[in-house]
C-alpha cells in the first residue's frame, strides 16, 4: 500500500502553499526518510498507510526576510489550542507544544531543533477531514 498524507497534512500544506506562493520548499516533507524509520517513532511513518506529519520551510517568502515561520508555527499553535483536534503537536526552532501543557511552548530536546522547519503532527482526527484551519496567516480571520 503506497501511503498518503492524511487529508489535514493536505489542508495545512495546501492552504501555506497558496498564501505563499514562492517559498523555498527544501526543508518541506511528509513521508519518513530512513533515518526516521530506524528510529521508528516519528509521525512521518506512513500507520495504516497514512503519514500524520508534515515539515514546512522556515523560508515562507523564498528569501530570508522576512521570517513569518514563528508567527505562522504560534499561530499554528494557537489554533491547537482552541479546539482544533486534529494536530497533535507542533515543533519549531528548539521548543514544542502540545495538548500535554496546554499548547505552550516548552523545551523541545530532540535531536533535530526544526530550525530550517516547522514540524506539524496530526491525530487520528486528521485522518479524513480536510476543513480548513483558523489560522489567520492562512486566511482566516
Amino acid at each position: 500500500m503506497k501511503p498518503r498524507l492524511c487529508k489535514a497534512g493536505e489542508t495545512l500544506r495546501a492552504a501555506v502553499n497558496a498564501n505563499y506562493p514562492d517559498r523555498d520548499k527544501r526543508s518541506d516533507g511528509w513521508i519518513a526518510d530512513a533515518r526516521h524509520v530506524a528510529a521508528g517513532t516519528s509521525d512521518h511513518i506512513a500507520t495504516n498507510g497514512i503519514c500524520h506529519a508534515i515539515d514546512i520551510d522556515r523560508d515562507l517568502h523564498g528569501i530570508s526576510k522576512p521570517d513569518e515561520m514563528p508567527y505562522l508555527a504560534d499561530q499554528i499553535r494557537l489554533a491547537a489550542k482552541a479546539g482544533d483536534k486534529r494536530i497533535k503537536y507542533v515543533i519549531f526552532a528548539g521548543k514544542i507544544a502540545s495538548s500535554k501543557k496546554n499548547w505552550a511552548w516548552r523545551s523541545y530536546e530532540g535531536i533535530n531543533k526544526h530550525d530550517h522547519h516547522c514540524h506539524v503532527s496530526f491525530t487520528d482526527k486528521g485522518d479524513e477531514d480536510g476543513s480548513p484551519f483558523n489560522i489567520p496567516l492562512l486566511g482566516a480571520k
